[in-house]
Parts: structure tokens; sequence; C-alpha cells
């Protein structure tokens, strides 16, 4: 266990002359905005370390560093939290990186295929997970914590070999980097507070309720993160929801609501809320959000996405490719619906030239599906 700033620069050094390392973190998150990092594992072919953040005095910078050193591949499973943390401790974010659940998807092993799931099936090994959900933040750390931890990197350099083995082999290589562009995105990880409403799933049908869901998610981003606590302890979704409906003018009218606590209209935060809503319905009406008009299906959409349905499923079992890396039900609707219009990852790249072509005949008419020998395949009309 490393818990100085020289034994992590002396390990990130050696680390560093590895073409590849694989990484893991431990963390806690359930009473926080950002996660409170724990632990950090990190292995190359020869050397495998442990890292305690939480140790007195520790400087983290040798581990960014390497980090951002591009002469070393990243290895992560699952690696969008991991890298939410080094971005938001970092203020960087890995390159190159290798994600073995994207790769793995790519290569036929299912959707969102877990760790211990993928080390069984490719090194026949069975990993001890009960220590998954363990307080990572109490010292000192069990044996069995320690060895859990270690277990999720030393395990990972076999599993990333096999599938950048296959990757090579089957010709996809390509494909992942595509996927991992993605991770490496910066707006993956610093949404914008006023692009907050984005994760609520609310349908809105006028564009003064719209108005108001923006300024009141706004409004709660930034009081989570100032605060450093989860959204939900600010305000739950279904508050948002519902002062996004009946838009509250002033304390008393947000008092009533069903979703508001007794009393918390008249804390800082009710206020807030109000002051948010009547900056919203105060916008000019140019101003106003546009909400997208809800367009009915054109006939026939709902048959050929059935369709859709059963053409993904054959071709990814053709290829050996998780049907959901390639194209999931939205973009199955817009495909049916819109055609070569449709602005869609099935309709790009290689995800088009496996899937995307194929599809678009389907709807166009010019190849069919057939059930012959006990097994589908499609047929040219």
């Amino acid at each position: 266990m490393i818990e100085t700033t020289a034994d992590l620069a002396a390990a990130c050094k050696e680390l560093a002359k590895s073409d590849f390392i694989t990484i893991d973190t431990e963390f806690l998150r359930e009473t926080t905005f950002w996660p409170e990092l724990c632990l950090i594992q990190m292995a190359s072919p020869t050397m495998e370390v442990l890292v305690d953040p939480l140790a007195k005095g520790i400087d983290l910078a040798p581990f960014f560093e390497l980090m951002a050193d591009t002469k070393v591949l990243k290895v992560f499973h699952a690696a969008r939290q991991d890298i939410e943390i080094i971005f938001n401790r970092g203020n960087l974010i890995p390159h190159p990186i290798f994600d073995t659940q994207v790769a793995a998807m790519v290569c036929g092993f299912g959707d969102s295929v877990s760790y211990d799931q993928l080390v069984s099936r490719i090194k026949n090994v069975h990993i001890d997970k009960s220590s998954r959900f363990t307080d990572w933040s109490r010292r000192p750390l069990s044996e069995k914590q320690l060895e859990y931890a270690l277990a999720d990197v030393t395990h990972l350099r076999d599993v990333y070999l096999s599938l950048s083995s296959q990757l090579d082999r089957e010709g996809r290589t390509s494909w992942l980097r595509e996927e991992m562009d993605i991770l490496e995105a910066r707006e993956t990880y610093d949404m914008h507070p006023d692009d907050a409403w984005q994760r609520l799933k609310m349908r809105l049908r006028k564009p003064q309720e719209l108005a108001v869901l923006k300024y009141v998610a706004a409004w709660r981003e930034r009081e989570a993160r100032a605060r450093n606590v989860p959204r939900s302890r600010v305000l739950k979704d279904d508050a948002i929801y519902e002062v996004a409906q009946q838009q509250p003018r002033d304390s008393e009218a947000l008092g009533r609501l069903r979703t508001i606590p007794k009393g918390w209209e008249r804390s800082a935060a009710g206020t807030a809320v109000v002051e948010a809503v009547n900056a919203a319905l105060a916008l000019p009406k140019a101003e106003m959000p546009h909400v997208p008009r809800q367009t009915q299906a054109p006939e026939g959409a709902a048959a050929a996405v059935e369709l859709l349905k059963v053409l993904l499923k054959l071709i990814s079992e053709k290829h050996g490719v998780a049907p959901k890396v390639i194209a999931n039900s939205e973009d199955l609707d817009k495909i049916a619906a819109d055609g070569e219009k449709a602005d869609v990852a099935a309709l790009h790249g290689w995800r088009r030239d496996l899937f995307g072509e194929p599809a678009l005949q389907l709807i166009q008419g010019q190849i069919g599906l057939r059930f012959a020998g006990r097994k589908v395949e499609t047929v040219s009309l």
C-alpha cells in the first residue's frame, strides 16, 4: 500500500515504462455529489500497486502525470466513473484508453458484461465480489478488501490482452477506437449546469414548462455541486417536474405542491426555486425554449421496427457483436420513420457498414427476411 508522495512517484515512474497499465478505483458517493476517492489500483505486466489517496499528506500529482502520459495505454473496465474521478480531481482525461467492457461488447460477449463475468469466461477464474460494497473510506482496510481490490487490475491484464488480440484478428480495433473517442471527450464529464435538464426524461407540452424545468434544474445542479451533495438531497426529480407544471410564483404556492416537504418553501432553497420559476417565466416569448413536437410515426413504421429488431439480432449473432453496441430501440424507431435522414449512430462509421446499410435496404424493400433451414436469413428482392 503506497501512502507517501515519494513512493507514489517512484511507482508511477516504473509503471510508465510499460506499454499499458490497468487501472481501477474504489470510491463512495452515496452522500456526496463528487465521488470520494478511497483507493487506486494499478498494474503493469510486471508490477501491481495499491495507492491510498486518503493517506495524510499524500499528493496525487504523480498519478495524474501518469494518466496524462500518452505513451502509456490506460486500460479500464467500465471506465466512465473512474475517468470522472480523474477528471474532477486532476482536471484531465486519460489518453489513450481501452475499456474492456466496450471491447467485450464489440467482441460478442454480450451487453454490458460485468468484470467478474468477463474474467470467468476468459480466464476461468472466479472472483469473490463480497467486498464490492464495503466502506472503502475506513482504515485500516482488511486483507480481504485488499485482495479484492488488487484482483480488479491483475486479472484485467489478461482480459485486455485477450480482447485486444481478438479485435486485431477480426479487424475491429478501429471500431473500438470510435467508442473510446466518446469516453475521452471532455463534454462527457464536464456537463454545464444549464444542460442539467437533459438528465430529466419528462415530456413537456408548453415552452413555459420547459423554461421552468431548465432554470430549476440548473439551480439544483449548481447547488448540489457547491454543497457537494447528491442532486436528490437538494430537490428530487419529481419535485422539479411538479414545479415545471404548476409554476409556483411565490412561497405560498410552492408550499402547496405535493412533492415539497412542509416548511421547505420558507427555506433559502425554496426562495431560490421561486426566483428560478419567475426568471424563467419572465423570458420574452422569442427566447422561450422550443418544445419539440411529438411527430406521429408514418403508417407501417411499427411493423418496420419489428423487422429491424429481427435483422439486428441476425446481424449481431452472425458477427458476434452485442446488439446494444450496434443500435438501440430509439435508433430503430428513427430509421423506420425517417430512413436515410435518421441522425443515429447506427447510420455512421462501422455500424453503418455492419447494420445501417442492410437496415435501409430492408425498409426500402431491397432485401427481405425469410425463415429457412431452421434459421432466419436475408434474401435479395
